[in-house]
């Protein structure tokens, strides 16, 4: 409530000359008031109502009483308005209003405003209007808010002028949901209220915001909701201070974001206290991060105690994390029973993670409902697992919708995979965007499929990039020759994704680049890249090893990676060590490998060993 409303001070009035060395150590207030009480015994009516005021503020309501209904008596409009505030605070909150009623007629906009508080209260919304008006057309803040509120409370458009009448005359409360009303209206996708997601939330741009008290019709409402909420802010608004901060963090202005979080968390808000151990920890100081989020876990925030969870989680320390969890779920945060079930699967608990999960997904925590789904499919119960997978996914979890289309694919439903895995694509899945690539191969359709190895592959699938630089492979022309006979040799695309996927260890790609540095004359390079596959395990890159080691005249190198090669079931290297050891006159041998050849084939190795076979055989019988 308004103590002395719109009434101006005995001193404002000039009547008393004010010292020139005003005693600055407390005295000066008494001396004031020694000095009011004596024109106030002297009969002056005003400083009666300065005199009982005063009285009022330092809680001396029996002091204040009789000299305010003295000056109300007189016709004092200030004595009137807080005559009432001091019935409101004795409890007679209808002989409060009795007095407001006479203040606000006499053109007390602190009476208006505190009569038409009285009339919303007791559910009186016309009169409660009537008096709010009264008091914000005369500029009272608090008058423009209460009206503003009222307003808005039934969806009238006009709130928003009367909140920022409010605003620009320095309510902060005012100032804060003028930002909040402005941040609604902004063209963004994610809602700028903090929702205590780790300290990230959406924000503004780095465009010149309107001067608070415009329209906002030079600038952006993002803009303006954020001088608005540095309006609040500043004037301890700690709401507005943890908006700020997000806002500055999401900006990349992550020091101002930090003294602002540190503004807010310091007046008590636990949101503001998290968001700043993140920051912190983000700037790799786990230690103080703990300390914030300690202080806003044990005001009850669910997302600093599930931060804790993961600290002690990562430190080994299971017992404390899971107490931290735990703490988080009793906060209400379902993210504590997600993270219980993630721990206890870690420490393959499968029974009580399936209990936590659970919990979770029932309660709408869709990454749950997925790791849940993997769970019952590991467990072997497809069945059980597929409703939760699409209850995910049909959420918005982009890994239940490609591990839906996996489950599917699994069944040899392709057709009922793929748009879920289109879904993931879509989203961003790098493996999703592959399997929708390889799928739209298989229909022929080269062009999408291009597209989705390209998103697959820029997201780091070196499968992805294989399959990429198959099909620009296959389009690209023979190489052009120099005018003198000698081929010119500019690296291709399809090679840069070649080179990516085989720097990335795929085995196919290293040998296809291997087979390129070959053909361009760089034997080193292919030697490098036949046997970093080769060593991989891969059999081709084995048998090409070996066919450039013989070239170089290696051949008992060479022989040692064919026999590689043909252990793993290559057919054309069974025949080269055929070969080998029919000239070296090891004919059992020899013959052994060529069934062997004969065996692996393919159709014209087959023949070609079953030949050399036969002809070992006639020399070996001889």
């Amino acid at each position: 409530m308004d103590v002395m409303g719109d009434k101006a001070t005995l001193l404002d009035t000039g009547r008393f000359v004010q010292p020139s060395d005003r005693d600055e150590s407390g005295d000066g207030e008494a001396v004031d008031e020694a000095r009011t009480r004596l024109a106030a015994q002297a009969g002056d009516v005003e400083a009666t109502s300065v005199l009982g005021a005063m009285l009022l503020r330092r809680g001396d309501l029996d002091g204040a009483e009789p000299l305010l209904r003295a000056a109300t008596a007189e016709g004092d409009r200030a004595a009137a308005n807080n005559l009432g505030v001091l019935l409101h605070q004795r409890g007679y909150t209808d002989d409060a209003a009795g007095w407001w009623r006479i203040a606000a007629v006499a053109g007390s906009a602190a009476a208006a405003h505190a009569l038409g508080r009285y009339h919303r209260e007791r559910g009186d919304e016309p009169a409660a209007e009537y008096w709010l008006r009264q008091s914000a057309e005369q500029g009272h803040a608090l008058g423009a808010y209460a009206l503003a509120d009222l307003l808005e409370h039934r969806g009238d458009a006009a709130a928003e002028r009367w909140m920022r009448s409010a605003a620009e005359r320095g309510h902060r409360e005012a100032a804060y949901r003028l930002a909040r009303a402005l941040d609604r209206q902004a063209p963004h996708e994610d809602e700028r209220e903090y929702d205590g997601g780790g300290g990230r939330a959406a924000g503004g741009d780095n465009g010149v915001a309107s001067a608070p008290g415009t329209s906002g019709a030079s600038g952006s409402p993002e803009n303006e909701a954020e001088q608005w909420y540095r309006q609040a802010a500043a004037r301890g608004h700690q709401r507005a201070a943890l908006q700020l901060g997000a806002i500055l963090e999401k900006r990349g202005e992550l020091k101002e974001a930090g003294r602002w979080y540190l503004t807010s968390a310091k007046d008590g808000e636990a949101r503001a206290a998290c968001a700043l151990g993140f920051l912190l920890r983000d700037a790799g100081d786990t230690e103080s991060a703990a300390v914030w989020w300690l202080r806003a876990a044990q005001d009850g925030d669910g997302n600093a105690a599930n931060a804790l969870g993961a600290l002690h989680a990562e430190r080994g320390e299971t017992q404390t994390a899971e107490r931290w969890y735990r703490a988080a779920m009793d906060a209400g945060d379902v993210n504590g029973a997600y993270n219980l079930g993630l721990l206890c699967a870690e420490q393959a608990r499968n029974a009580q993670a399936e209990q936590w999960y659970r919990r979770a997904a029932y309660a709408g925590h869709r990454e749950a409902a997925n790791a849940l789904a993997v769970l019952l499919l590991q467990g072997g119960d497809a069945t059980g697992a597929e409703p939760w997978f699409s209850k995910a996914a049909e959420a918005g979890s982009v890994d239940a919708a490609f591990n839906l289309g996996i489950l599917f694919a699994g069944r040899g439903e392709e057709g009922v995979a793929l748009p879920w895995y289109e879904r993931a694509a879509a989203a961003g899945h790098t493996e999703a965007a592959l399997q929708v690539g390889i799928a739209r191969l298989r229909d022929g359709d080269e062009r999408e499929a291009e597209r989705h190895l390209r998103c697959a592959a820029g997201g780091g699938s070196a499968e992805a990039a294989y399959r990429l630089a198959s099909v620009l492979d296959a389009r690209r022309p023979p190489a052009p020759a120099h005018e003198l006979g000698e081929q010119v040799h500019e690296k291709t695309e399809c090679e840069e994704w070649y080179e990516r996927a085989a720097s990335q260890g795929h085995r196919r790609a290293q040998v296809r680049v291997g087979m390129l540095a070959a053909a361009r004359g760089d034997v080193v390079e292919a030697a490098r890249w036949y046997r970093e596959a080769a060593e991989a395990g891969s059999r081709n890159g084995a048998f090409n090893l070996g066919l450039l080691l013989a070239r170089e005249g290696s051949e008992p190198e060479a022989a040692v990676w064919w026999a590689r090669a043909a252990d793993a079931g290559h057919g054309r290297a069974a025949l080269r060590l055929a070969l080998v050891y029919a000239r070296r006159g090891e004919l059992a041998e020899g013959q052994r490998w060529a069934d062997r050849a004969v065996t692996l084939g393919p159709r014209e190795v087959s023949e070609r060993a079953a030949r050399l076979r036969d002809a070992l055989r006639q020399e070996l019988t001889a």
